[in-house]
């Protein structure tokens, strides 16, 4: 006879499980400017997706690409101090 229980190992959450590390959070903080960026581009591109861009949609697209630029550059010139370092669970 086989029994339905649930196995302890898959009841209980594993690390991988759990949320986001202190680490990965400041990580993220970091590299907020970026994302937000980022964002902002693809909303601009979404937008004049189904039309011809005018002049003023061009204007939009090239301000929100050298914001992520910029972005890019700040990231890539942080001190490796602030790179986000995995954690190594014990």
């Amino acid at each position: 006879m086989k029994y339905i229980v649930p196995v302890q190992a898959v009841v209980t959450a594993t690390e991988y499980d759990r949320g986001p590390t202190a680490a990965e959070l400041d990580a993220i903080d970091v590299e907020m400017p970026l994302i937000s960026a980022e964002v902002e581009l693809l909303d601009v591109q979404i937008m004049v997706l189904d039309r011809v861009p005018s002049e003023l949609d061009e204007r939009r697209i090239r301000r929100a690409r050298r914001k992520v630029l910029a972005a890019r550059r700040e990231l890539a010139n942080l001190p490796t101090t602030t790179a986000f370092v995995p954690e190594v669970g014990a």
